[in-house]
């Protein structure tokens, strides 16, 4: 393979241990500490990053409301993450909110810019929608340390999850089709989502503080999953086409199915793995549907932006 999937490919193995590496966290830490923590680490150091372009973007006030918009979709998307998985799972909640921000951001599209919704994005959203009915019915087997109890209300999370993160991704792409570098509108949105998030990691993350081991995960999910991710995708979009993109990604959820099941001990009964296969063969009708190579949208995922002119390489 080429260095552009391998490095895309270790971007998405890195996205898919969060809900892993966040399991082993202590039981006092809350996922409202962690997901703010993931975030207001990581943004501090991407807006770091692109600390002269972010902040150019930040002063840009014909943009400011969708910059605000999409710092806003990054507040939500962590906290209800990191909830729907500590209430459905690993598996279940990290599924639930990949799966629904596709959907969320093509209707964002039809609101928003008037998009029409096809033929084919009723087919794959109907698709992904019967996956996730079947996994809150199915879901976890009897010998899965999750709680059933929890999963619906999980999923509700993983719903505000996918709804946040397609507000980021709708935002920050106006903002880029504004005229502004990917990665200096990634810096800013993220760097002003950490000052919210730095706020509610400061009444609920001393337990994280508590521990070493807490420690290290933090930091983990800081700089693995959110920042050397983030460098390593952007390798790889620089040299993939768009579709190739899209198949690549969807080594997220399989890989954060795999450890959840294989590490974390999880299990999801014959109805759940229905349920896995139909959000993701739904995700991936839906995103190929959607590709449109001379757009110059941001390729959907979490916290990432279009690919990169050679001024900012």
């Amino acid at each position: 393979m080429s260095p552009a999937v391998w490095a895309l490919v270790a971007s998405c193995v890195l996205w898919g241990t969060t809900g892993t590496a966040a399991s082993f966290m202590p039981d006092a830490v809350s996922p409202l500490a962690i997901g703010a923590s993931t975030i207001t680490l990581g943004g501090i150091l991407l807006f770091a990053a692109s600390r002269r372009g972010a902040v150019a973007v930040i002063r840009d006030r014909s943009v400011r409301g969708w910059l605000i918009a999409a710092a806003l979709g990054m507040v939500a998307y962590p906290l209800a993450f990191y909830t729907s998985m500590d209430l459905a799972g690993v598996a279940i909640g990290n599924v639930i909110s990949l799966g629904s921000g596709p959907i969320f951001a093509a209707l964002l599209e039809w609101r928003v810019s008037r998009s029409r919704l096809g033929a084919r994005w009723m087919l794959s959203a109907a698709i992904a929608i019967t996956g996730m009915a079947l996994l809150v019915a199915g879901g976890h087997g009897d010998d899965s340390p999750v709680d059933a109890a929890g999963i619906p209300a999980g999923v509700v999370f993983g719903l505000i999850a996918g709804a946040g993160y397609a507000l980021f991704t709708f935002a920050s792409g106006a903002v880029i089709r504004s005229g502004h570098a990917g990665r200096a509108t990634m810096g800013a949105a993220f760097g002003l989502a950490a000052l919210p998030l730095g706020a509610v990691l400061l009444v609920v993350g001393a337990p994280i503080i508590a521990t070493p081991g807490a420690i290290g995960i933090a930091l983990y999910l800081a700089i693995g999953p959110m920042f050397v991710a983030y460098l390593f995708f952007a390798v790889g979009v620089r040299a993939l086409a768009s579709s190739t993109v899209t198949v690549i990604t969807l080594l997220e959820p399989l890989v954060a199915t795999l450890l959840a099941v294989f590490v974390v001990g999880e299990r999801l009964d014959v109805v759940g793995w229905i349920g896995l296969a139909l959000i993701l063969m739904g995700v991936f009708v839906l995103s190929s549907a959607r590709q449109q190579p001379s757009a110059p949208r941001p390729p959907y995922h979490r916290g990432h932006g279009r690919r990169r002119t050679a001024d900012e390489r």
